[in-house]
This record gives C-alpha cells, structure tokens and sequence, in this order.
C-alpha cells in the first residue's frame, strides 16, 4: 500500500487512540478518575556515612524469590517501626561514598495498608489467573517496537530510558529516574557500574518517515483489537545519549536481601541525575486497585535484550494484586526491569486526562514451589507511603510531597 494513500486513514486512527476517550463521556462521573488524596509524610532525619560499596557483581535482570502472591499475601502487616527502617535508605554518590539516612513518618495510620482514596473493594472475590505459562513471552508476543524520531521523542514513549547497567527507567522529574533496585543492588552490595551509573536517552541517526508509518499503525489496530503489531524491519540508526547519575537512592526495605519474603515490595530505586533531561516527565501517582484502571490495563515501555536499540511498549490486564505488589503478563524480556508502569485517567482538577506512574516493573520473578518452577511478571505498586518517599527524593521538602 502507498503509505501516502494511508496517510489520512491513519491520521484517524491516531485521533482515536489518543483524543478519542476526551470525547467518549458527557459526563465525568462515568470516567476512570484520579483521586487526589493527603499522603503521609516520609521525612529524613540523621545520615550517616557508611563503608564504600566494592561494586562486584554484575547487575542482574530478573528477579528471584521463594515468595508467590499467596505468601505476600499471608505476610504480617509491617508495624509503624517496621516501616520506618525499612523506609530508610542508602544514597551512593558518583564519587563512591555512601550515606544511610533514618527516616521519620508521619500522619501515617499503621491500621490500614491501603490508600485511603482507593479503599473500595468490588464484592466479588479479586481475580486470579489460573495458567502459568514458563515462559517470558505469554502467549503471543503482544509487544511492538517504536520506529522513528516523530514517535520515539513524543510523550509518552520519550520518557523511557535505559541504564547502563541493562535496566530500563522513567523519567519522574527534571532530573530524575525512577528504577528497580535489584538494578543497581543486589541485596548485598551494588552492582558493578553502580558508581559510574549512566542514563541514556535514545536517539535516532536518521528518519524513516516509512518505517515510523508502519509502527504506528500496527500499534493503532493492535490497541484497537487488531492484530498484533509485527511491521516490516526499520532502517533507522538509533543512539544513546548519555548522562551520568550524580546520586542514587535506594530503600533499607530492599538492601536487607531480596531472596526474603518482602524485598520485593522494596524494588525500587531513584537516580538522580548531573544535569537536567530537558524532556516532558510523567507524574507520580498513588496506585489504585487495579479493578480501578480503564479496561484495568497497565501500560510500559522499556529496552528489552531481544531487541537491541529498540524502545519496546506494551499493554496487559493486570491480574492478581497485594498491597505492594501487581501481578500480570505483560510479555518482557530481560532488559525491560525498572521501566515505570503506568495508566491514564481523568484528572477532575485540571479537567484532562493524565498518565502517571503508579509502579516500577521488577521484571520475572521465579518461584520455586515443591520442585517446581512458577513463574511471574510483578511490579511494585506505588503506595502512599512510597509516594511520599520518592516525591521527597525528587522535590528535596514536604510541602510539595502531600497530595498524591
């Protein structure tokens, strides 16, 4: 086909991917909404300066762990102190020092372990999927690659990057990255490459009007219900920018070891870079239950191993949840750990919709249970209090850190 003659055909469907759903309802009430609520405050107090990291052993990209939904679930709730020691974190400096900081919390109601905004329950019992598949990929590969500079550098898909330890991110701020731990700590020490942590921002050589055409209709029709996006190969040269990462921060939650039963809840880092992006970043937000989400869909993009150079997005319906974790079959592959996952609604303040990161994916997590081997995609959810953390790292005060 002439990608000329298409040209007008795809327009539209682009119109209906992306502006579509503003038009969709009359009414707000019938839209999938943010609810902005008072988060808790997570406040630094006393830092110290620890031995310097040894920066060993290479980073892995898939996560282990004897923990599956059903243990996470059974798992004590933390009390007030828990929280606070598994809430206070490590900061790796590019100059190879390392600081612990004790964090205080408060406003915090240790009764619940839910977001206050998104408590409603629906009366019937949570979804479970009941097939796991061993592999990575469930199913048919459902993912697609971005071609093309008119896409690549276009919200949302701009503010994916990739660490240079293997690891994708997001942008959260003007200079800023939010990724997994297990990225740039093991559990025990951090990873080789941690020190002189780099973020890179992909590029691209040349254009291909045509090979960005083919990508984006494919995505157009796949979101659409269509077939899944398999386009002819691109010709576009891709390159990374690099920035180096002036700061690190990752929680004590994580450090105490991520082969016990709650690191996991714990994977998630944020970098702090030397200089700003200069790129549109996507918000925080508190994650809802994932009944909540529209057509209850999660959405990233990260750089997948299988597919070098190449920006890779995907969507799924999210499946079993805990408290801090969001089970589903997003198809990855190594290399997509640490993107930010994310969903859009209405923001009934600024009467527009909005995507936000409401969690980081942790990548493929193993589980050995009885000799056998399950296997599952997990993200940790951002919660309230995971909000206030993170919005402390990014913002440096609390007065900016209380609505989520």
């Amino acid at each position: 086909m002439d990608s000329r003659a298409a040209l007008p055909r795809f327009t539209s469907l682009l119109f209906l991917l992306f502006l579509a759903p503003v038009f969709s309802s009359s009414s707000s009430s019938s839209r999938p909404q943010w609810v902005l609520q008072r988060v808790p405050l997570v406040l630094a107090q006393q830092t110290e300066a620890r031995s310097a990291p040894h920066f060993l052993s290479p980073a892995r990209l898939d996560v282990s762990s004897p923990c599956d939904p059903e243990c996470h679930k059974r798992a004590p709730r933390p009390s007030y102190w828990d929280l606070r020691r598994l809430l206070a974190y490590e900061t790796l400096h590019s100059d190879g020092q390392l600081t612990e900081t004790a964090v205080g919390i408060y406003g915090y109601d240790p009764s619940s372990n839910t977001s206050p905004a998104y408590s409603a329950r629906s009366s019937g019992k949570a979804e479970r999927s009941h097939v796991r598949r061993k592999r990575q990929i469930f199913g048919h590969d459902g993912r697609f690659s971005i071609a093309g500079q008119n896409f690549l550098l276009k919200y949302p898909f701009s503010v994916a990057v990739k660490l240079s330890t293997g690891c994708s991110g997001t942008l959260v701020g003007d200079r800023h990255v939010l990724t997994a731990a297990h990225c740039v700590h093991d559990g025990k020490n951090y990873v080789k490459g941690a020190q002189k942590l780099r973020v890179g921002f992909l590029k691209t050589k040349q254009r291909d009007t045509r090979a960005s055409f083919y990508a984006s209709s494919n995505f157009t029709n796949h979101v659409e219900g269509g077939p899944a996006p398999y386009g002819p190969p691109t010709n576009d040269k891709m390159k990374f920018q690099w920035i180096r990462a002036k700061r690190t921060h990752v929680p004590k939650g994580w450090i105490k070891g991520n082969a016990n039963d709650i690191g996991m809840d714990y994977d998630y880092a944020l970098l702090e870079l030397k200089k700003p992006h200069k790129r549109r970043h996507m918000k925080l937000g508190v994650s809802p239950p994932a009944q909540r989400l529209p057509g209850r869909r999660v959405h990233f993009s990260g750089f997948d191993n299988d597919r070098p150079g190449k920006l890779v997005y995907r969507f799924c319906r999210a499946g079993e949840e805990t408290s801090d974790l969001l089970y589903q079959h997003c198809d990855a592959q190594p290399g997509a750990s640490g993107s930010g996952v994310y969903a859009r609604m209405w923001d009934g303040r600024r009467q527009r919709w909005e995507r936000k990161v409401i969690g980081v994916f942790s990548g493929h997590q193993w589980v050995e249970r009885q000799g056998a081997t399950q296997e599952f995609n997990v993200a940790v959810r951002i919660t309230p209090l995971k909000y206030a953390q993170i919005c402390y790292w990014i913002k440096g005060n609390f007065v900016d850190c209380r609505e989520g």
